[in-house]
């Protein structure tokens, strides 16, 4: 392949105690966490508002936030659930404690809580490279419509879900011995008898909500005409009369591969139209729907994860191991989507497993925290945690390390996880 050396002269835009790399779930948590405790923070995200999957990718509802009757995720998580509601932008789906939401709700609420907390916002803003000296990420790079910039850094937490930053860096990563889950794209309809269709509210414990009347229909009109591909289907209020959520789509696509996701992005937008006209011709309930809008990008389920100090097995979380540097829980089932056809393993926890902060760090780097579904797991343990009230508590404990770190002057992997421990407490945390 031919190759071509560019050089360029980058200047360097701000110094920070804390730079956070995307503004997902785990992300922007993250950054409020840091900015908080007092650490001067900046947020870089590529799109101009922040949410990742619950926003761009239209991922609704948020879980799962209680499990068997008790808080499982506390702190920063829960106070942003809590303004949702207050400004009529969500509802808490008792017991369970999965929300279902307005997205645009929480962009501006999420919008709100980091200008609060003092975060530098840096939207439209594209990780592009890092530099690493002796074992620590010493800037970050990104490109703007003004052209590159460069941001020193005490301390970097990768939240773009990929693992971007740590590929970057040089950051050892797992090899996969499963099919990578496959990517969605999810869509609004509007149209809809919201009081009349069944499994909209996932309110349950040990429940799958795909909706088997419709799954069956689908199944057997494959007999007749052209189905795409298709997962669930999963039904998910927005807080919003009249309109649902809609998860059905899947295709195979490593979505590290800009060849494979374009395809991926094309073939689940075609699909999408598809489906549509598959509900409203077959499906009674559907017969006024409309399509609202698609997703600004295809949600991704897996691709890289970090092999960090210590890898998170499906064993341990399964069986509820309780670490002495437990940062944070997870309630949601395993659940693991064929790549190839439309199966879904599915299984549910006892009870809400606990998540090590060894699984956020990784050894020879000593400034580099990660919280986002690229954490240190296997594959099935990520399976539970990729979900976005697990993934927010992964950034608040990662917020609050790198502040204590950037406070103290300390290695990441030398932090008074105790301390941490405690703040996260004191904040609301249940671990």
């Amino acid at each position: 392949m031919e190759q071509i050396l560019q050089t360029r002269s980058i200047p360097v835009t701000g110094e920070y105690d804390v730079v956070v790399c995307g503004g997902g779930p785990g992300g922007w948590i993250a950054a409020v966490a840091a900015a908080r405790m007092g650490a001067r923070t900046a947020l870089i995200e590529r799109y101009g508002f922040v949410g990742g999957m619950a926003t761009a990718g239209l991922v609704v509802p948020i879980s799962v936030f209680t499990y068997n009757g008790k808080l499982v995720c506390g702190g920063i998580p829960w106070e942003f659930v809590q303004r949702m509601v207050e400004a009529d932008g969500a509802e808490v789906e008792h017991p369970l404690g999965n929300i279902s939401h307005d997205p645009e709700c929480y962009k501006l609420i999420a919008q709100r809580m980091l200008q609060e907390s003092g975060v530098e916002l840096h939207f439209h803003t594209y990780l592009t490279g890092c530099i690493k000296e002796e074992g620590r990420i010493t800037h970050v790079i990104a490109d703007t419509k003004s052209g590159p910039q460069a941001m020193k850094a005490k301390y970097v937490i990768d939240s773009t879900g990929d693992g971007d930053l740590c590929a970057m860096a040089g950051a050892p990563m797992q090899k996969h011995t499963q099919p990578l889950q496959p990517p969605s794209l999810c869509f609004c309809l509007g149209g809809i008898d919201t009081d009349e269709l069944e499994l909209i509210h996932h309110e349950k414990q040990g429940l799958n909500y795909h909706n088997l009347r419709i799954q069956e229909k689908l199944h057997e009109l494959e007999r007749e005409e052209e189905v795409p591909m298709f997962g669930g289907p999963w039904f998910c209020s927005i807080h919003r009369p009249g309109r649902v959520m809609v998860n059905m789509t899947r295709t195979k696509a490593d979505m590290l591969d800009p060849v494979q996701a374009t395809a991926a992005e094309c073939q689940l937008r075609e699909d999408v139209h598809k489906f549509v006209a598959l509900l409203k011709k077959h499906i009674p309930d559907f017969k006024d729907a409309y399509l609202i809008s698609t997703a600004v990008q295809t949600g991704i389920r897996e691709t890289r994860h970090i092999k960090g100090v210590h890898v998170l097995t499906g064993e341990e979380y399964l069986n509820g191991v309780c670490f002495p540097d437990a940062i944070g829980r997870g309630a949601h089932p395993v659940d693991i989507h064929a790549a190839g056809d439309t199966t879904q393993k599915v299984v549910f926890l006892k009870d809400a497993a606990y998540i090590p902060y060894r699984s956020l760090i990784v050894e020879g780097f000593d400034n580099l925290l990660v919280a986002g579904r690229c954490f240190s797991a296997d594959q099935v343990a990520s399976a539970s945690v990729r979900v976005q009230a697990s993934v927010m508590g992964l950034g608040q404990a990662a917020g609050c390390a790198a502040a204590k770190c950037a406070a103290d002057g300390v290695s990441v992997h030398r932090v008074d996880v105790s301390e941490v421990q405690r703040i996260l407490r004191e904040w609301g945390a249940v671990f």
